[in-house]
């Protein structure tokens, strides 16, 4: 005998023991009244408009702001010398008020109080006169821009300089150096590759850590 066959003749043989209402699945709304049933499509609509917003309109969103920090020294004639990092380039006059303004009352020299500033600018505030101020700008030092991840400038870096990047020993910073020289400054990192003793793979490992600014 076949399995469906012994199933059908199993469940006419125990039909007495199950009523026929038994057998059908009631609606289960019909258990609420028409107030409850409002309720709950309410909570439904509710419950979808939370999801959607929660893993649709939520990834839809703009992804948050990012800025690259510009890192800047103060030194000299300001209440508290140091190094200072904003979100956007700041002008001169806003960097030296971030170091706690002037040590004295005194005014800027000429408009250097509008310049933006570039990171890893470096500001020495000295004394013009009594009631002047002069601010030097010029760069941080080395170690510090590195510490910073700030790429030192190709054709400002000395020796030592170069030194202090992993990888670079003596030898072959001279002949960046001497490179530079006889060349009259390097006009791309790409250059860097010429430089005896550099090579494909080292230049690679070293790009990071330089860039040109124009040679005047």
């Amino acid at each position: 005998m076949r399995n469906s066959e012994f199933i059908k003749r199993l469940k006419s043989s125990f039909s007495f023991l199950i009523p026929n209402s038994a057998l059908r699945v009631p609606h289960p709304m019909r258990y609420f009244s028409l107030d409850q049933q409002k309720i709950l499509i309410v909570l439904a609509v509710f419950i979808f408009a939370l999801l959607y917003f929660k893993f649709y309109f939520h990834r839809s969103l703009p992804p948050e702001e990012t800025y690259q920090e510009v890192v800047v020294e103060i030194l000299g004639e300001v209440q508290k010398p140091g190094i200072y990092i904003f979100k956007t380039p700041p002008i001169l006059i806003e960097a030296v008020e971030k170091a706690g303004g002037l040590k004295e009352s005194a005014r800027f020299e000429g408009t250097q109080s509008s310049e933006v500033l570039k990171t890893g600018t470096l500001l020495n505030v000295s004394k013009a006169s009594p009631k002047e101020v002069k601010i030097a700008l010029g760069r941080m030092e080395a170690p510090k821009l590195l510490a910073f991840s700030i790429p030192l400038d190709l054709n400002r870096v000395s020796v030592e300089d170069l030194c202090l990047i992993p990888g670079i020993g003596e030898s072959l910073a001279k002949e960046i150096v001497s490179y530079r020289e006889r060349r009259k400054g390097f006009r791309s990192v790409e250059e860097l590759k010429n430089v005896k003793g550099m090579g494909e793979k080292k230049w690679k490992e070293f790009t990071e850590f330089f860039m040109v600014r124009r040679v005047e």
